[in-house]
């Protein structure tokens, strides 16, 4: 299920320098916790700073290498643009549209639901 773009609403989440190229970095957005990674060329990707793995676990601590993160407890090899872990592997990390503009890092919030009954 694609994101419908005109109900993307970005939140400022810091600036580029404070996002370091191939080091994830947590950050708290409500009840979410994101790991943001800046590559090397450039690109700031955003997904739940969960592993898929059945026994779970942080990825913000990962290794990136081009457009991949390394689940750092399970090596797991994932790809940052889509979530998908790369076989024999398998599973799937959500993702957030990430953007930077004007020197400011911002992401695409997950839309807000609150349990009531």
């Amino acid at each position: 299920m694609e994101y419908m773009k005109e109900q993307e609403t970005f939140y400022p989440i810091g600036t580029l320098d404070q996002f370091l190229p191939q080091i994830g970095r947590t950050v708290k957005w409500r009840e979410w916790e994101i790991a943001v990674f800046r590559t090397s060329d450039g690109g700031v990707y955003a997904l739940e700073n969960r592993s898929p793995h059945p026994k779970g676990g942080p990825l913000a601590e990962g290794i990136v290498s081009g457009h991949y993160l390394y689940d750092p407890l399970h090596d797991w090899k994932i790809d940052l643009t889509t979530g998908l872990v790369q076989l024999p592997d398998q599973g799937q990390v959500l993702t957030f549209p990430a953007k930077v503009e004007g020197g400011q890092v911002y992401f695409a919030a997950p839309a807000v639901q609150t349990a009531q009954s």
